[in-house]
Order: structure tokens, then sequence, then C-alpha cells
């Protein structure tokens, strides 16, 4: 390979590495390389406990309210415009009945999603969680990611902070990464021009950490962005870690181009992201983000056994045993599990499967956290990058 023994060296010694260094690595280090790397800053953050080395799931379940969206992002097969015959609002009892079949099942996370409503205001949001929570106060609600923030902020012409506020109060526990795509505008105006900036997303995060929440980041890649492009995204989700410390953890994944509004003029022939390219961005992920604890390894866009994969190239955590996912299943992709087959794969790739919750603190029997945590608390100021 042609990068340099100091970039190595750096890497092993916990030092974060300048985009040069990063794109450097990510170019031209042997993907076996990358892998050994990731691994060796996984085992440092993550050392074998008693039992052996933990990798980590979680049992959730994706409830989207409603798929009725006015950003009309090109990459999105599951969004439909108001009036479509096949867009919907997701009523009160078919709802509960998600979360309650999630409670059957051991679930303690619903994933609350959906698209931008012109109508469905801040207030719809503060009764849902409100009447979630009364009803299951045990459930952990992960949702509304920074795009549908901006966009209640921007329907009720309030400040994002006052929304986040709002949502806290009525039940709201912390916010999942989505929308955050590739934080690069010119990327931006090409995928998602309607969508959340790349400063509103990052304020987004950066105001919940001040309210004492905390979030998770993602990148969706390989459509429009270039190599240089995926580190600018690490870095403005590096930066944000160093100065507030909001991220438990970085998800990375592929776009699904499939039945998509612009997926085949966008890659113009190419063919779709590899499981190859995904494991090669998953380990720089590991290495790039030196001061997020958790990377998770995605089965959902490349299957359980690309993801078994990354678990020796950087990840700790396998992610959901999901009862339910719409977005990316609506582009064709549908790789579900089950949580027995997410123990096996995670027992056959030589780690111990421990279930946790979002904050990965890991859960008993009875899914109470218990005394030992995969990670710290969140630290806040230039304490997040040490």
């Amino acid at each position: 390979m042609t990068s340099s023994k100091t970039t190595i060296h750096k890497v092993l010694d916990g030092l974060p590495l300048t985009p040069d260094e990063g794109l450097e690595l990510y170019l031209n280090a042997e993907t076996s390389t990358l892998g050994l790397l990731a691994d060796e800053v996984r085992r440092a953050k993550h050392p074998p406990e008693e039992e052996g080395e933990v990798v980590t799931y979680i049992i959730d379940r994706n409830i989207n309210p409603t798929n009725v969206c006015v950003t009309d992002c090109g990459f999105c097969a599951f969004y439909r415009r108001p009036g479509d015959p096949e867009s919907y609002i997701l009523n009160e009892e078919s709802y509960f009945e998600k979360v309650q079949e999630l409670v059957n099942a051991g679930g303690t996370q619903i994933l609350v999603q959906g698209g931008h409503h012109p109508y469905l205001r801040t207030e719809w949001f503060e009764e849902l969680f409100q009447k979630t929570k009364e009803r299951f106060p045990g459930i952990w609600i992960h949702g509304m990611s920074p795009p549908e923030i901006v966009h209640l902020s921007k329907l009720d012409r309030i400040p994002v902070r006052e929304v986040l506020s709002r949502l806290q109060a009525a039940g709201l526990d912390s916010l999942p990464g989505g929308g955050a795509e590739i934080l690069v505008e010119r990327v931006r105006e090409i995928i998602a021009p309607k969508k959340a900036t790349t400063e509103e997303w990052l304020d987004v995060m950066r105001q919940l950490a001040s309210l004492g929440m905390r979030g998770t980041a993602t990148m969706m890649f390989g459509h429009v962005e270039t190599p240089k492009e995926r580190i600018e995204h690490l870095l403005r989700i590096r930066e944000l870690q160093e100065e507030c410390g909001v991220f438990t953890a970085f998800i990375p994944w592929t776009f699904q181009p499939d039945h998509t509004p612009q997926g085949e003029e966008w890659l113009a022939g190419r063919p779709k992201a590899t499981a190859h390219e995904y494991l090669r961005m998953l380990a720089l992920s590991r290495i790039f983000l030196h001061n997020i604890d958790n990377i998770q390894s995605s089965w959902v866009t490349q299957g359980i056994k690309t993801c078994q994969i990354g678990l020796a190239m950087g990840a700790n955590d396998f992610g959901s045993a999901m009862l339910e996912e719409n977005v990316v299943s609506s582009a064709g992709c549908d790789n579900m599990t089950s949580v027995l087959e997410i123990e096996r794969h995670i027992k056959d790739a030589g780690f111990v499967p421990r279930r946790r919750n979002m904050l990965y603190q890991l859960l008993d029997e009875n899914n109470q956290p218990m005394g030992g945590r995969v990670m710290q608390d969140a630290p806040t100021g230039k304490e997040a990058g040490r």
C-alpha cells in the first residue's frame, strides 16, 4: 500500500487523522490493512470482557406514522405526495398494535420516523409520544430525524430548540441520525434540495446535546458523492462529536437505487455500491471517527453475511432485530432476520452477543440496564474527543 507508516502509527496510537490522511488510507490501503487497523481500534475501545469480546444488538421496531412527504428526495422510494392514493397517516389503533407486538416480542425501543407531512405539526407528535408513554412507560422512543425537526420548526415558526424541548417533555428519548445522507451541500443540492441543509442537520444535534439528549449519526453513500466528500461527511460528524459528544454510534449504509425516482440517473449505468465498498467504508469510519465509541454494521442493506464480516472490520454492533422496516425495503432491499439469526452470526464470528439499549447499556434478561456499560456517559465540550 502507498499509505505512510506515520498514518498507520497515528491510527494505532488513537490519534485523529487529517482528511488527507483519511482519504489516502481509503483510496490506497489494501482492504486487509484497513480491516486490521479498524479491528485494532475496535479492540482498544472495547477490550474483551470475562466471557469474551462483546458485540451488541437491539430489538426495536420501525414505525412510520405517515409516508406523506413534500421534500421529493430523489433517493426515496417510500414517500408519497399529499393526495396520492397510496399515502397514509397511521391511525392510533394500528400504531399501538405495532408497539404492543414489539413489547410481546421482548423489544425495548420504537424508531418513529415518517415523511415531512405539510399538516402534522409539533403538537400532533407531542400527543402521540405522550399517549405512547402512558400506555408503554418502559418503551424508549427513538424518533424524529433532524430534517423532521427542522420541518416542524418551520411549520410552527418556532426555534428548533423549542421543538426538541416540547417533544422531550412529551416522551421523546433520543434522535436517530437519519437524513444526514452526505453532509456536503453540493451533494445535498442534487439529492435532497428541499431537505434540511448540512448546517441545519448539525445544529439540531447540537441543540439536542444541550438538552442532555443523545442521538446517532449516519451516512448514506454510493450515489453522486466523491470519495473526498465522504471524508468531509465523516469530518463534520467528528467535529460535532468533539464539540458536544452527542453521538452514541455511527451507522453507514449504501444507497439502494431500485424503484427510486432518480437512482438510475445518478448511477448512470454504474452498479450500486458493492459489499466490498461498504466494508471499506465501514472500516474507515471506525478509523477516522476516533471519538465515537460504537460503529454499527448494517445488515439491512448488505445482508447478514456482509454484516458478519463487518465485525472483523471495526464494527462492534449488529444493529437491530427489527420487527418492521419500510423505507429501505421500498427500494427492493428486503434483508430481514431474527434475534436467533443475529446471535448465531455473532457467535460464529467469534464474539459474544449481548442485548443493549440506545445508550449502549447492556441489558439483563428482564431488559433492565446492567451495571457494566459499553460506553461512557455523554462528555461535554472538548472532553468529547478524549
